[in-house]
């Protein structure tokens, strides 16, 4: 009986982690990771703040929890769906175009999370702020690969610098993604769609 009290514990406490790291990405890509905190969400929830303090332990872990929340959901809607595709200028069209359609979509309410709450923490070093930078690293690191591996391959010419172009179309896609949420205009989509292709292909063998 005690094993089954214990699963049953820790099966409400996972259920009671996923609905609030649900809640705290959508909140935290409108508001800012600062806005998190466990009274707001456990209320948000209908919740006991008890229960979801026993969940996190403190404001800093919920927010780290939520950027590693955010990196999962990123992952799956913008790289899983083309990672069994082989490394070269089809898969970077692929995820440059998945990034797009992310961040259009509105997969978090306030754009591309990571965009949002970045700003927030670019001056404050501490674990948040490794903890962003990495997940910016990781994804200008896999851009920066797949320039290589084009290369390689002859897809791309060897003007194509790895890490200048990766710089160049993550810069297309945080700007479409700002300017459509300040300016409310999805268009400014098409417009970095528009400019990643024709940067890619200016570089085509």
């Amino acid at each position: 009986m005690a094993g089954t009290a214990t699963d049953g514990r820790v099966q409400r406490g996972n259920e009671t982690r996923r609905a609030v790291l649900g809640r705290a990405v959508e909140v935290a890509s409108v508001e800012g990771l600062g806005a998190l905190s466990i009274g707001r969400l456990a209320t948000d929830l209908g919740l006991s703040k008890s229960g979801v303090f026993a969940a996190f332990g403190s404001k800093e872990e919920l927010q780290l929890s939520t950027v590693r929340a955010a990196r999962r959901i990123f992952y799956d809607v913008v790289i899983a769906p083309h990672e069994q595709e082989a490394p070269g200028l089809s898969k970077l069209r692929a995820l440059c175009a998945s990034w797009v359609g992310y961040a259009r979509d509105r997969v978090f309410p306030g754009g591309c999370f990571f965009q949002s709450v970045s700003a927030e923490f670019n001056t404050q070093p501490g674990p948040i702020r490794d903890a962003l930078a990495e997940a910016a690293r990781d994804w200008e690191g896999l851009l920066i690969d797949l320039v290589r591996a084009a290369r390689a391959a002859g897809e791309l010419t060897p003007a194509a610098e790895p890490e200048q172009l990766a710089f160049l179309l993550v810069a297309a896609m945080e700007t479409a993604n700002a300017q459509s949420l300040l300016l409310d205009e999805p268009a400014r989509f098409d417009r970095a769609a528009a400019v990643i292709d024709r940067t890619l292909t200016a570089f085509a063998s």
